[in-house]
């Protein structure tokens, strides 16, 4: 291979041109955007009131709702106190049936015990018969039964006398008149008696000596004619043990 010479270049090499760069304007609708974007924003006053808006809202929501759950918690006090005085009223209408119920309740024990009193202790009647006595030969007599109260209850149109006696008495007093020791009208009530009502119009006693005790006669003599008008009853009332002469 032949080399070749390569002259040395004897012209300078100029330097390329360098343009300077140059900073282009902002065109006018870069600098229009710029100056539209700031407008956007909110002054902090404004957001304070939008924010003061905004709670009041809330609350004024909040508010109705607190007004309207009070509204309802009221109809619900309404309804359960109008029920309450529903339930009052019933309660009372009970109570009132419940006291009759216990009024009419005591008074059938107490018609209950009557019967069972009366039952257990009958009440008889044994004379009640209008019947004279004539003079004072006549005598008007009658037995006190055994295990009864004797109700010696009688009237008479005038002045008569009364005697209970035993049947031991009654024969002395029979034997008295016998004897001619005196009248009727006076034996049965001097020779001897249990209780003795002389010279009387009227007579109310009860007689329990014949509770236990079978032995006693009941005596009416007048020294006159008179109308006796008997009301005699006994009630049974036996005693547990023997009464009077028979004790």
């Amino acid at each position: 291979m032949t080399p070749i010479e390569v002259e040395e270049a004897t012209q300078p090499i100029e330097p390329l041109a360098v343009t300077p760069f140059t900073r282009r304007p902002v065109s006018t609708w870069t600098v229009k955007s710029r100056t539209w974007i700031p407008r956007l924003e909110i002054p902090a006053a404004r957001r304070w009131t939008l924010a003061l808006a905004g709670a009041l809202l809330l609350s004024a929501a909040g508010i109705g709702l607190v007004y309207q759950d009070d509204i309802n918690n009221q109809a619900s006090i309404r309804a359960l106190t109008l029920h309450n005085e529903s339930l009052t009223g019933r309660n009372l209408t009970l109570e009132d049936q419940l006291k009759a119920t216990q009024t009419n309740l005591t008074a059938s024990l107490g018609e209950l015990a009557k019967t069972k009193a009366e039952l257990e202790h009958p009440h008889l009647s044994i004379w009640n018969v209008p019947q004279q006595i004539k003079g004072s030969t006549w005598y008007l007599a009658g037995g006190i039964p055994d295990t009864f109260t004797y109700h010696l209850q009688a009237t008479s149109s005038g002045p008569m006398s009364v005697s209970i006696l035993t049947f031991e008495q009654f024969g002395q007093a029979i034997a008295c008149v016998n004897n001619g020791a005196g009248s009727t009208n006076y034996c049965m009530h001097h020779r001897g008696t249990v209780q003795t009502w002389p010279n009387i119009t009227n007579i109310n006693v009860d007689f329990h000596d014949a509770e236990g005790c079978a032995d006693y006669m009941a005596v009416f003599t007048s020294g006159s004619t008179v109308t006796v008008t008997p009301n005699v009853s006994v009630t049974y009332n036996p005693a547990n043990h023997s009464t009077g002469a028979c004790a």
